[in-house]
């Protein structure tokens, strides 16, 4: 077996075919990692290797077209089927020449991590990850392309089919979903066979930091199935026409039947297995891991929960189903996942939700209520407005999933109020979406149905009034107030709040609290986005501005100051505070510009504070933000989520942890940005990308000019 390695290793490199792949390979995987990695400033190699799989669609053809068909047309291979080595070590010897020639290219992509370790912090076990399913994808194309070289004696026929072989194994995933999209059994039989030679998910899998055992043994038993059909077929050409022809075709077709047979029960078993014992986290921050706390949760589910994925299994994404994955094994069989593909069953979502869903949506269902978790609420993104570029920056699918299934099996729900009837800012969806995921049930509340709030209210939100209360409606928050209430409350821009907004303005006095007249002019340009108007104000250092201070700017456009009397029954915590160059402008809107005047007062001032006042053996508590949109999702894209995080800290002080049941927050994807100079950059990438391309293919030319003119 060794010599017909040594002797097809050789002949690669004795011709240009061998230079030339290499060559094609380095080129294009350094292009990308050029772009990616080295001018953007990724840190991750994975997008690098996912993106530059194409190139095995070009390439393997040509690779393999001449392994056994060249042999086949010239006769030659009589030589080797009549020498005494076995077929299987012959085809096994081609296939590891081959191995070896597309792991010389490989040599310089595993080299990139450390490249790239040289400017910042690199994950090293993501990027070896993504780069072992690469390999492993280029190993199984290249056991496709032997077999087809094995069945005809045209080069250019070989070539033609393994390039249609293997773009096909690159487009399968669609073919698949296309193919299901038709409400046709015969269709949907075909499907799932031609799922068995989707390459492209199962690389997927490997490409978002898990180490995926299903996806490398799949493309080992594809490359030991492949190379059995191949042995297979050279075997039949061992022996002549005789009355034995027909017992032995039938054995090898019986054998063939067998090993194709064990390869898909074999990856069926594999497929059954715990995914705890054969999909390993391999980030950094452990982003697809359960935690401890999750892991125990759902060690106290006794109801049975169906979760419904609005997609097909063999299009769904595999990262959340990973977590469902996770999920079920450890509900100990409480947990039943079920593929709804809405293409065949378009009309099912309406059954749980009014609005339309996106697809890869889960819906948790238990005995007493469910809930829909639209995909777009499992990831999170932040917008880079210079650029208008999208970046992941977070993963939600644990979270979201304990929080649905903590929300379908509990008993009572934590209820909260939003006043309305003064024409208050409805919730936002984001802002919704975060106090639901605590479970709490969010009712409107007009006082005037009602003769006092509701004792069941672990905290009400009054959101930027657009008129007063009445007095009978202030009397039933000061009431509530008395009572040891919360209250969470954003004010309109009223430029004289006290004197318009009188019957509000005694609901802010139960926590000695008043707004200043005018509004708040940023002269720090370090404290403003675009206008003096949008403050980025100081994020002071608490428990609650977790997540955002140090880390993020909070944005507030359209601000008044907050001033406080302290007395022994009130006690302050500043939470957003604006610079001492601010100043409040009075009747802003016929000023002819932002010029400081001597009537403005001057700052600083605080715009978000946490106020708690004693009340006998009560203590209230107020959360009061003077900017009437810093809790919209306008607001909150322009910081990446910042507001929104002061938000749920806000709900979690108010919110027992028995009552509002588990909440995992967002797992953070970061990826750290490189800082690598232009210079350094076009210098390894003049290197990479043409530099060695252009030694090898002058190498290979070289050489193949002394052996011709040999």
């Amino acid at each position: 077996m060794f010599a017909i390695y040594k002797r097809e290793l050789k002949s690669f490199f004795h011709s240009m075919t061998g230079w030339l792949f290499v060559a094609a390979i380095v080129f294009l995987t350094g292009i990308y990692f050029f772009a990616i990695n080295l001018l953007s400033g990724y840190s991750s190699v994975a997008n690098t290797v996912a993106s530059s799989t194409f190139i095995y669609v070009l390439t393997i053809p040509i690779l393999t077209m001449r392994v056994l068909s060249e042999e086949r047309k010239q006769r030659i291979d009589q030589l080797t089927l009549t020498a005494p080595v076995s077929v299987g070590k012959i085809v096994f010897g081609k296939y590891l020449a081959m191995a070896t020639v597309l792991l010389l290219p490989m040599l310089l992509v595993v080299c990139f991590p450390l490249i790239l370790s040289s400017f910042g912090t690199v994950a090293f076990a993501q990027d070896y990850t993504a780069i072992a399913g690469f390999l492993l994808y280029g190993l199984a194309a290249i056991a496709l392309g032997l077999f087809i070289s094995s069945i005809t004696e045209s080069q250019v026929i070989a070539a033609i089919i393994s390039f249609a072989a293997v773009f096909a194994t690159y487009m399968m995933s669609g073919i698949v979903s296309l193919l299901t999209s038709n409400e046709n059994v015969v269709m949907e039989f075909i499907a799932k066979g031609l799922h068995a030679l989707d390459f492209s998910t199962r690389f997927d899998a490997m490409l978002n930091g898990q180490l995926d055992l299903r996806a490398v043994f799949y493309y080992l038993s594809v490359i030991i199935v492949l190379l059995y059909l191949t042995t297979q077929s050279i075997q039949k050409r061992r022996y002549s026409i005789s009355v034995k022809n027909f017992k032995i075709g039938a054995y090898s077709a019986v054998s063939i039947v067998v090993c194709i047979v064990t390869g898909v029960l074999a990856n069926l078993m594999v497929n059954k297995l715990p995914e705890e014992y054969i999909s390993f986290d391999v980030t950094g921050d452990k982003l697809y891991s359960l935690s401890e706390e999750t892991v125990e949760f759902l060690r106290t589910v006794e109801e049975d929960i169906t979760i419904y994925v609005l997609q097909s299994e063999e299009s769904m994404d595999t990262v959340v189903d990973n977590t469902l994955q996770r999920f079920a094994d450890k509900a100990d069989g409480h947990i039943n996942i079920i593929y709804k593909d809405p293409v065949k069953s378009p009309t099912f979502y309406q059954d749980y939700a009014d609005e339309n869903v996106t697809m890869n949506s889960l819906i948790v269902e238990g005995e007493k209520r469910h809930r829909v978790i639209d995909y777009t609420d499992i990831y999170e993104y932040e917008i880079d407005y210079s650029t208008y570029s999208q970046s992941l920056t977070g993963y939600d699918g644990e979270g979201q999933l304990a929080s649905a299934i903590d929300y379908v099996t509990r008993e009572d729900m934590a209820v909260a109020y939003t006043i309305s009837g003064h024409d208050e800012l409805g919730m936002d969806a984001s802002f919704q979406d975060a106090v639901e995921k605590q479970n709490i049930n969010v009712t409107e509340l007009n006082l005037m149905n009602v003769e006092k709030i509701p004792e069941d209210a672990e905290f009400i939100m009054i959101l930027s009034p657009g008129s007063d209360f009445s007095e009978d409606d202030a009397d039933k928050v000061i009431d509530y107030v008395e009572n040891g209430g919360q209250l969470i409350v954003t004010t309109s821009l009223v430029e004289n709040s006290a004197e318009i907004f009188p019957n509000f303005q005694k609901i802010l006095d139960c926590f000695n609290t008043q707004i200043v007249e005018g509004t708040l002019i940023e002269a720090d340009s370090k404290y403003y986005y675009g206008e003096p108007t949008y403050l980025l104000p100081e994020v002071m250092n608490s428990y609650l501005t977790d997540g955002v201070y140090g880390e993020k700017y909070a944005f507030m456009p359209y601000t008044q100051g907050i001033t406080v009397t302290e007395d022994d029954n009130v006690s302050v915590t500043s939470l957003l505070q604006s610079s001492e160059q601010s100043y409040s402008k009075l009747n802003l809107s016929g000023a002819a510009n932002y010029q400081k005047e001597e009537t403005d007062m001057e700052g600083p001032f605080d715009v978000g504070i946490y106020v708690q006042r004693t009340y006998g053996e009560n203590t209230a508590g107020l959360f009061l933000f003077a900017s009437p949109n810093i809790f919209t999702d306008a607001a909150d894209m322009m910081v990446a989520n910042a507001n929104l995080t002061i938000f749920k800290n806000c709900v979690g002080e108010f919110i027992d942890s028995e009552e509002s049941g588990v909440v995992i927050p967002v797992k953070a994807y970061t990826q750290e940005v490189l800082t690598i100079s232009t210079g350094t950059a076009m210098f390894i990438g003049l290197l990479i990308v043409f530099c060695i391309p252009f030694v090898l293919i002058v190498s290979g030319a070289v050489v193949w000019y002394q052996r011709r003119k040999a």
